[in-house]
């Protein structure tokens, strides 16, 4: 197993494999329909622009098992040291202690991007994800009731929150 940077060219499809798996068949996702190859391109681009890493593990075969990345929390310059992360483990691949591996590896990318906090948001009914984040140090920051709505009931979406040593100096502005 090896950790990479993904790439457009060589994980888009596979990454697009993973998260449509997760919007078929979870909560993990809050969309109705799988997304289009066409997608990847500027998600690619947005995390290519922001500086945002997208980290993932392959096999000796070159499979993605599965990856992470963060990107902008809000929009407004305050919240510049405030990233949401995201973490997704191939179905194949879940529960090997890949996830926790690649959030270790996001963790380190964010301390060295002197980032602050990272922020996941996660269905409040989905354990697995919030036992590895709690594992991971994370601390549950709030949830908004009924926040979204798929498979015809109401979903209730949990923040967790980890706070970084970093940024050494942070600055308005």
């Amino acid at each position: 197993m090896y950790l990479i940077p993904c790439t457009h060219d060589a994980h888009a499809e596979a990454i697009l494999a993973i998260l449509n798996h997760a919007i078929v068949h979870s909560t993990a996702l809050y969309d109705y329909e799988p997304r289009k190859l066409a997608s990847m391109a500027p998600w690619f681009a947005a995390k290519q622009a922001g500086d945002y890493p997208v980290l993932g593990f392959e096999d000796d075969a070159g499979q993605l098992l599965g990856f992470a990345s963060y990107g902008p929390f809000r929009a407004w310059p305050a919240y510049k040291y405030t990233v949401e992360h995201a973490v997704y483990i191939h179905p194949d691949h879940q529960r090997r202690g890949l996830g926790v591996q690649l959030m270790h590896h996001l963790i380190a990318a964010a301390v060295a991007q002197q980032y602050h906090l990272l922020v996941g948001c996660i269905d409040s009914g989905n354990a697995a994800s919030i036992a590895l984040h709690r594992k991971l140090g994370f601390v549950h920051a709030g949830t908004l009731t009924n926040a979204g709505f798929k498979f015809g009931r109401w979903l209730d979406l949990a923040f967790y929150q980890l706070t970084l040593p970093t940024p050494a100096d942070p600055r308005d502005g």
